[in-house]
C-alpha cells in the first residue's frame, strides 16, 4: 500500500504521531479540514452506544471514533486519511476528518445528496467513486475539494431494481473496479445474465462496460484480495425462507474468472434449493464456498488484515462484519469475527468483537457494516444502526 504507516504512540493520551514508510519520524501529517458550507463539526457529538458491553480480545479497546454519521455502512480511505462513508437508507455520501489528531473524527462533510442508495465507495488516485443502484459516479480531485466536491457519471446502465441494488465497490490489483448485481428477489432464476453477479469495469475507458467475473452470487457486499495471490475473496447472504439454520452464509474466493457459485439452484455449496434446484445442474457444477459463516448472520464488509499494530496471530487475518439476521426466531449475527489464515487456507472462525446484540434478552443496539484498516494498524467498524463509526486499537 502507497501511503503512510501511522504508529500509535502516547496511548495515554490519545494522540497519533505519523511515521513514514521508513520509519524516521518527522512532522505530524494529518488531513487538512477546509472550510465550506458542506462542513460539520461533529467533535461534540456522541452516538447511542453501549461501548461496556462489546467484548474483545485481551488488550483491545474500542471506541466511538465518528458520531453523528447517519446509516454509516461501506468505508473507503485515502491515502492522506480521509474516510468516505456510503449509505443505504439515506440519500448521502460522506467524507470524515481527524484533523488534529486525537484519534476521532471531528469534522464531516457532505459530498452529494439525494442520491439513489449510494453504498458503495472506492478511492484511487487521488478520485473517489460512488456507487449508486444504477450509476457510477466520480468526484475527481477529491482530497483537494472536500468544500467544493462535484462528480460525473462514469456509467449508468447498471439495472435499477433497487431488491439488492445497493452495491459494495473496490478496485482490484489489475485497476479495474469491481461492482456486484445483487439478486433482484429473495430466490429467483433471472433472465439476465448480469443478475447475481460480480462484474468488473475500465472506469478509465472512454465507453466502460462491465465485464461479469463471477456467476451465481446472490448478495455480496463485501469482498477483498488475497496479500499474496492476489485472489477475490467475497461474502455471500444466504436466501431467506427455508428455516432458521438453513442456508449458511458463505465466504468465497474467485480463482479464476467465469465460475459460478451456485445460486439460486445451491446455497452453502451443497444444500439444493427446494424452487430451483432441479432447474439446475449437479452440485458438482458449482463452486462451493471456502467456509461457511452461519445461517441468516448477513456477513457483509471483510478485508484482510495487513496491519502491525494487531499482534502477529492477526497477520492476513479476514475480518468480517456480520450485519445480522432480520426474520430469524432467534437473532444471530451482530459481531465481527476474525479467520486466521495459513497461508492461503482458512484456519477457522472466531468472534473478535461481540455485544451489540443482548442474547438473553435479544434487543440490539447496534450493527456492524463494514470493517476498514487505517495506516496505524487501527480498525474501523461501521454501525448503521448506531449511526457511527468505531475504532478498535490494541495496546500491550
Amino acid at each position: 500500500m502507497n501511503y503512510q504507516k501511522t504508529i500509535l504512540s502516547a496511548i495515554g493520551a490519545g494522540m497519533l504521531l505519523w511515521a513514514c514508510d521508513s520509519k524516521t519520524e518527522d512532522s505530524i501529517s494529518l488531513p487538512e479540514a477546509p472550510e465550506g458550507n458542506n462542513r460539520k463539526d461533529i467533535s461534540q457529538d456522541t452516538a447511542e452506544v453501549k461501548l461496556e458491553t462489546i467484548q474483545l480480545p485481551e488488550n483491545f479497546s474500542i471506541d466511538v471514533w465518528a458520531a453523528n454519521v447517519p446509516n454509516a455502512r461501506s468505508m473507503a480511505v485515502s491515502d492522506n486519511g480521509i474516510v468516505f462513508v456510503g449509505n443505504r437508507q439515506e440519500k448521502n455520501v460522506y467524507a470524515l476528518i481527524d484533523s488534529d489528531g486525537d484519534g476521532k473524527a471531528n469534522y464531516r462533510y457532505t459530498l452529494a445528496e439525494d442520491l439513489n442508495m449510494p453504498n458503495g465507495v472506492a478511492y484511487k488516485d487521488g478520485d473517489l467513486y460512488v456507487a449508486e443502484v444504477s450509476r457510477i459516479l466520480k468526484f475527481p480531485d477529491i482530497k483537494n475539494h472536500l468544500a467544493d466536491p462535484s462528480f460525473e457519471v462514469i456509467y449508468d446502465q447498471y439495472p435499477t431494481e433497487g431488491h439488492h441494488g445497493w452495491k459494495f465497490i473496490a478496485f482490484g490489483p489489475d485497476g479495474q473496479l469491481y461492482i456486484p448485481v445483487g439478486a433482484p428477489c429473495n430466490i429467483c432464476e433471472s433472465e439476465e445474465e448480469i443478475f447475481a453477479s460480480i462484474t468488473k469495469l475500465d472506469v478509465t475507458a472512454e465507453n466502460p462496460s462491465p465485464e461479469i467475473v463471477a456467476h451465481g452470487v446472490r448478495n455480496t457486499v463485501g469482498f477483498d484480495w488475497h496479500p499474496n495471490t492476489g485472489k477475490l475473496w467475497f461474502t455471500d447472504n444466504g436466501r431467506d425462507n427455508m428455516g432458521d439454520d438453513t442456508p449458511e452464509c458463505e465466504l468465497n474466493v474467485i480463482t479464476e474468472e467465469g465460475l459460478h457459485y451456485g445460486y439460486p439452484y445451491w446455497h452453502q455449496g451443497n444444500v439444493k434449493d427446494p424452487e430451483f434446484g432441479d432447474q439446475g445442474k449437479d452440485e458438482s457444477a458449482y463452486i462451493a464456498p471456502v467456509t461457511t459463516l452461519g445461517p441468516h448472520v448477513a456477513p457483509l464488509g471483510m478485508r484482510f488484515y495487513e496491519g502491525s499494530m494487531f499482534p502477529d496471530s492477526f497477520s492476513k487475518s479476514i475480518f468480517i462484519a456480520k450485519h445480522g439476521s432480520w426474520n430469524r426466531s432467534k437473532k444471530s449475527g451482530y459481531v465481527v469475527t476474525s479467520i486466521a489464515m495459513d497461508g492461503n487456507d482458512t484456519k477457522g472462525e472466531s468472534t473478535f468483537a461481540s455485544g451489540w446484540l443482548d442474547e438473553e434478552s435479544q434487543e440490539v443496539w447496534g450493527r456492524p457494516v463494514d470493517v476498514q484498516e487505517l495506516a496505524d494498524g487501527s480498525l474501523l467498524v461501521s454501525d448503521d444502526m448506531a449511526n457511527c463509526i468505531y475504532r478498535i486499537s490494541y495496546s500491550k
